[in-house]
């Protein structure tokens, strides 16, 4: 069995701080191009799901307008025109 000494500690502090270091460093360089991919296919996503709806939209209001019986014009009441009286 191994005791933990003094330069094993050290050994293993350097490790770590290297380790560190270099997970930093290529944050610093892949993290740009990792957040620009992630932009990107939220705004492809993000048209396709707009053009999706104004499709269906489109259907919608096209099936509607289509409709071969008339529309009823429903009358309230009649018009009356009031005068004012001083």
């Amino acid at each position: 069995m191994q005791e933990a000494g003094l330069p094993t500690l050290v050994r293993n502090l350097i490790v770590i701080v290297a380790i560190y270091y270099i997970v930093k460093f290529l944050a610093r360089l892949f993290l740009p191009v990792i957040a620009k991919k992630v932009v990107e296919k939220a705004t492809q996503q993000f048209q396709e799901q707009a053009q999706q709806q104004n499709q269906q939209y489109q259907d919608n209001f096209n099936t509607s307008t289509k409709s071969d019986k008339p529309r009823e014009t429903k009358k309230v009441g009649e018009y009356i025109d009031y005068e004012e009286v001083d």
